[in-house]
């Protein structure tokens, strides 16, 4: 059994996209596409684009959208031997929204004017309530849920595998739980480049302005290939629960490793990631070092593509 990945934000780089962009019409239909939705030259700032301009939301989550989806139609167009029947699509918090394109739920312009929208509303809301990211290493989650469940303001905001957590919350609240979690055992705490305080409860009011923009302008169909979903890491084939967990998704945990191992339960053995950094591959080693992960980013991932045994 196989199933497909697609990297989240934090994963972008200044070149990413560009020898696909250059070997692939596929992908370059793909950049062509998202640069006339969005207005401006996105492919530009991949390829040639300043680090910080790229880290920007506005422009982070677009960009990695697009990079996600051109190495995924890229490989579907010319990887020898890309596996005929995908069991489950799955991606990091942003990557949602490329494994619904994927699964023919979403349309690849609808995409890019939702995490747009997304991303707008996120730093409107991160404006409006400023917070921080920080990075838990080398503790346990439960020990790391009492921790924020006794200060507020601060929440678990991705799960991503065996000893690495993100919380998210309020300044104050952050550094008080990064404290609390070092005297309690963890390795170190590392606050993230990020604008806001994503996946928390800070980003409630976005989630709702965002509800409203999806369900009045965007179209979402039942998945082809079942979908699962970050804020539960449980299968999805409807696009009402799809739609539901969007918006959730935007003040909730991602449940990550939760939806590796349910995925890794069902009899899934082999990964293919799409999109840039590899991120995906390095957590799975860390929940399961025999799942096998191939992650396709650039001309070579795919000219080199060997089918799974």
């Amino acid at each position: 059994m196989v199933a497909y990945l697609f990297a989240g934000q934090g994963s972008q780089y200044i070149g990413m996209g560009k020898d696909l962009y250059e070997t692939f019409p596929e992908a370059k239909a793909v950049f062509d596409k998202a640069n006339q939705v969005l207005g401006f030259d996105l492919r530009q700032m991949c390829c040639s684009g300043s680090q910080e301009a790229i880290k920007m939301t506005h422009i982070c989550q677009p960009a990695v959208l697009t990079m996600d989806i051109a190495a995924f139609e890229a490989f579907k167009a010319h990887a020898a031997g890309a596996p005929a029947e995908v069991s489950f699509v799955a991606g990091l918090s942003l990557g949602e929204y490329a494994a619904l394109v994927a699964a023919g739920s979403l349309e690849f312009a609808d995409a890019i004017k939702l995490v747009r929208k997304r991303a707008e509303l996120m730093n409107e809301a991160a404006t409006r309530f400023p917070g921080k990211m920080a990075a838990i290493i080398g503790l346990e989650r439960e020990k790391l849920k009492e921790i924020c469940a006794a200060i507020n303001d601060v929440d678990l905001a991705n799960l991503n595998c065996p000893g690495q957590i993100v919380i998210s919350g309020t300044k104050e609240a952050v550094d008080k739980a990064k404290e609390c979690a070092v005297a309690q055992g963890a390795k170190k705490a590392v606050d993230l480049e990020v604008g806001g305080a994503f996946h928390s409860r800070l980003m409630w009011e976005a989630a709702m302005e965002f509800k409203n923009f999806l369900e009045e302008q965007i179209p979402l169909d039942d998945p082809k290939i079942p979908l699962v979903c970050n804020v539960d890491a449980q299968v999805k084939t409807k696009s009402i629960q799809i739609r539901e967990n969007l918006v959730k998704q935007i003040y909730s945990p991602v449940f990550w490793e939760d939806s590796m191992r349910f995925m890794l339960s069902q009899g899934v053995k082999n990964f293919v990631e799409f999109g840039p950094g590899r991120v995906l591959k390095g957590l799975m080693r860390k929940i399961d070092p025999e799942a096998q992960v191939v992650s396709i980013e650039k001309q070579e991932d795919i000219s080199g593509f060997k089918p799974f045994s």
